[in-house]
């Protein structure tokens, strides 16, 4: 997923205490700021400040929420071009927390993500488009269990920072809604007042801190 544009940029300082988080916010309109070309390049997931997750319906009454922790990422943006913007993420599905073992062991296992036979999932983009303001619209295909299908994330960018170690990082919240069984994940369960154990629609969330792959001189 490419790093989408703001129209505020700072610089944080070392700090020894840990203060409130800074915000940013959103200015609409249909034309991107042109400072954006200076965010152009080559960048990376993150991973101990991001998270890959996704949260499900559970017996009707209440919601699950998982994460994956092992995954690599290619992003490139193009600040003057964000229809040239790209981007590739390939998670290893055993990688699946949701903070409880057992459920874990099913969500791997042949019911689900089957990952002795399909240890991997991926999203890579095919197309990327402003909406306005702070909000892109990125469509690229979704593969789970080797099933290849289209997918559209609405992608909020959430600013960019220089942070104490020089290093360049760029945040955005990116969602979207599938149908599991689209991909061949049809485990079940009804329950006996109706309805099923498991919701079929997933909510997808990319709570995303990237780098710039080569850090500022």
């Amino acid at each position: 997923m490419g790093i989408f544009s703001r129209r505020q940029t700072t610089t944080l300082e070392p700090i020894s205490a840990v203060g409130p988080s800074t915000s940013f916010s959103a200015t609409a309109g249909a034309e991107l700021d042109p400072a954006l070309r200076a965010l152009t390049g080559e960048w990376t997931i993150d991973r101990p400040h991001s998270r890959i997750g996704f949260s499900v319906r559970h017996a009707m009454v209440t919601t699950v929420r998982g994460a994956f922790g092992d995954y690599d990422s290619t992003l490139y943006f193009d600040g003057a071009r964000p229809s040239e913007s790209r981007a590739e993420i390939v998670i290893r599905v055993g990688s699946v927390d949701t903070g409880v073992e057992q459920r874990d062991a099913h969500l791997v296992g042949g019911d689900f993500f089957d990952a002795r036979r399909h240890p991997e999932m991926s999203f890579r983009s095919t197309s990327t488009v402003h909406e306005g303001g702070e909000t892109f619209r990125m469509t690229g295909e979704l593969t789970i269990r080797g099933v290849a299908r289209p997918v559209e994330l609405q992608l909020d960018y959430l600013g960019s920072v220089v942070d104490p170690f020089g290093f360049e990082r760029a945040g955005f919240d990116g969602t979207t809604t599938i149908d599991r069984t689209d991909w061949g994940l049809v485990y079940n369960q009804r329950l006996e007042t109706g309805g099923a154990m498991v919701s079929e629609k997933v909510r997808l969330q990319f709570d995303i801190s990237a780098i710039r792959a080569t850090p500022l001189a």
